[in-house]
């Protein structure tokens, strides 16, 4: 009853946009524009989800979302509920994905490295490089210092997430594999007795997911691609000044090619594309840090000691602590389920070896991308600057060499459809638990993913991302249920595990 009342919740509120968008779009070319009709339309609907998702409880002068709070404490539970995995885990993590216990024979379709990347690809992206800057910007350096700390707890998370998601995948006839908190949530409470719940929950989910690869996974990405291009390239000097609808289009047939080949043909691309991208903002972000080396220790001392600023400053300790939580939440999206849709496809026999590996997603995207980002911003002193997210990092990188917000460029570009690439994939595998996997139902949801890549760069998104943003972090509250609910499988596995592999 669950599943059938999230499908027609959702397909109700699907056709009511198309039926507005083709409506309206006449309408929309002789006033205010169809960017303006859409936000006026949508406004009073999205921002009363907005406020349910992001309710903030104000303790002193500080806002502290509750979306965080629910993160965070779920990530500080399973930290010890599991005995500190992310630390224990470490090792072990590096060893699968390097192939030491690959075997082709075992089920699925991605070795553990390709599991990886396509997750990482959807994880690691603009807000790497913009959202850091907004939490420092509000937060200062101390951000950094409780922006790491979660991450390392969300390795946990991880961990919980996409060991169920092997542990409940279901495997197709033609051999390919669907899994996720879809198949977790309704399976796995239904084998504890909670049918109802369980197949609530993952309709919800679902309905959550698909609307989040619509917006934040790609028309989001899409547009802050074309945005960061024409700011550097000078927004009246550029070729795409006028043709956003032609950038869509060349992003729209790239994230096709790709797509239509399955998550074999995803990993195919972000095993090549992950690693060349992190390398290249990575080593970029080197180069500016070793042209201000001597700033090093004094942005250390800020970020330490503003972690545990004074009241007064930033909201005190806590707002600092709030904005670095909020960040990592945001960034490396441990607890929202979406990275257990790729980890669930790798070849294997034991699900544990899948949730170790996920160990190293959390950990790649906040504590090493996340900081590189935190530390240039600092070093250099952008982060004082009165300038929007993106625009503060292009001045950290401009600071060392002209040319170096060219290089920021290729990195958005490369983090937009590496972002597309993955919540094209995890829109798909909910599309397909709600209405069914066959090819005919995969070429729709894939014709309607590209077709609104085109759409996203023509549009002022206003509402629509903060709606998809509502929805991917309401995604969290389905899915932590669920995890606290199904942890002690989880922790059986793991004793097993220990005792036959690890020991």
């Amino acid at each position: 009853m669950g599943h059938f009342f999230c499908r027609a919740f959702f397909c109700s509120v699907w056709g009511s946009l198309l039926l507005f968008l083709t409506t309206g779009y006449a309408r929309a070319q002789s006033s205010a524009g169809l960017d303006q009709v859409i936000n006026d339309f949508i406004s009073p609907v999205t921002n009363k989800i907005v406020g349910w998702v992001f309710f903030s409880a104000t303790i002193g002068d500080v806002a502290i979302p509750l979306i965080v709070v629910w993160l965070i404490v779920g990530a500080v539970f399973f930290t010890f509920y599991f005995g500190f995995i992310s630390f224990h885990g470490f090792k072990h993590a590096i060893a699968l994905v390097s192939g030491k216990f690959a075997d082709k024979q075992h089920p699925g379709e991605v070795t553990h490295f390709q599991a990886l990347t396509t997750a990482l690809s959807g994880t690691v992206g603009l807000g790497n490089i913009a959202g850091v800057a907004v939490a420092i910007s509000i937060g200062g350096p101390g951000a950094t210092f409780w922006m790491i700390v979660a991450g390392l707890l969300g390795m946990s998370s991880k961990f919980v997430e996409c060991t169920l998601g092997v542990m409940y995948r279901i495997e197709h006839k033609d051999g390919s594999v669907s899994g996720g908190p879809m198949y977790y949530l309704s399976r796995g409470l239904n084998d504890l007795g909670h049918r109802r719940l369980g197949l609530f929950l993952a309709g919800f989910f679902a309905v959550c997911c698909i609307l989040g690869s619509i917006g934040g996974g790609n028309m989001f990405q899409a547009n802050q691609a074309y945005k960061m291009l024409l700011s550097v390239t000078g927004n009246e000097h550029s070729f795409f000044a006028d043709k956003a609808w032609l950038f869509g289009l060349l992003l729209a047939v790239f994230v096709g090619s790709v797509i239509i080949g399955g998550v074999k043909s995803i990993a195919r691309v972000t095993v090549r594309l992950v690693p060349f991208m992190g390398v290249l903002y990575v080593l970029a972000c080197i180069v500016i840090l070793a042209a201000n080396v001597s700033q090093i220790p004094q942005a250390i001392e800020l970020i330490i000691l503003g972690a545990f600023a004074p009241a007064g400053v930033a909201g005190g300790m806590v707002g600092v602590m709030i904005q670095g939580f909020k960040r990592s939440a945001f960034s490396n999206e441990a607890g929202i389920g979406s990275a257990a849709i790729a980890h669930a496809a790798v070849k294997t026999k034991e699900p544990i070896t899948e949730g170790m590996v996920s160990l190293l997603e959390p950990f790649i995207d906040t504590v090493i991308v996340c900081t590189m980002t935190a530390l240039v911003l600092v070093v250099t002193g952008s982060y004082t600057q009165e300038l929007g997210g993106v625009e503060l990092t292009a001045a950290a990188f401009g600071s060392v060499f002209s040319w170096f917000p060219n290089l920021l460029v290729v990195a958005v570009v490369l983090f937009a459809v590496s972002t597309m690439l993955s919540w094209s994939y995890y829109g798909l595998k909910a599309w397909t638990y709600l209405f069914g996997h066959g090819k005919r139902t995969e070429l729709l949801y894939k014709f309607i993913f590209c077709l609104f890549i085109v759409v996203g760069c023509t549009m002022d998104l206003g509402s629509v991302v903060d709606f998809s943003d509502a929805a991917i972090f309401a995604m969290s509250v389905a899915n932590i249920l669920g995890l606290y609910m199904l942890a002690p499988q989880v922790k059986k596995r793991l004793q097993n595990y220990r005792e036959t592999v690890m020991a």
